[in-house]
């Protein structure tokens, strides 16, 4: 079974690949067949549903990219790491966290994303 590291990493891989097909793989490697992914703009439940939102990532951020600048913090089947979008110039556009779960499997079975900092006290 591929570590917990070796499946963040092919799951990070899959939101920076433009080519369909490798993507699909990549995330037939990371995600449970029925994972749900959700983000301030996105909800989906299943793989078919991450690639449609990967796909739409990259309509609208040609060249952009995700990339994890975190280690993995990891206890009961639960993790969370941090990330970067940058833009096609590499600069970073917005930071945010990913928490997530594993199936049994070792597979990620969900995500919910949080963009920027929290907010602050009131």
């Amino acid at each position: 079974m591929p570590t917990t590291a070796e499946i963040v990493t092919a799951y990070g891989a899959a939101w920076n690949e433009a080519d369909a097909g490798k993507r699909r793989t990549l995330l037939e490697r990371a995600w449970a067949d029925d994972g749900t992914y959700t983000d301030p703009t996105s909800d989906g439940a299943g793989r078919d549903a991450l690639l449609e939102i990967i796909a739409g990532f990259h309509i609208q951020s040609p060249g952009g990219s995700i990339v994890i600048t975190s280690g993995i913090d990891q206890h009961h089947n639960r993790i969370r790491f941090a990330w970067d979008f940058r833009d096609a110039t590499g600069k970073t556009v917005i930071s945010g966290i990913d928490a997530g779960e594993l199936a049994d499997d070792g597979r990620i079975s969900k995500i919910v994303g949080f963009w920027g900092a929290p907010p602050a006290l009131r």
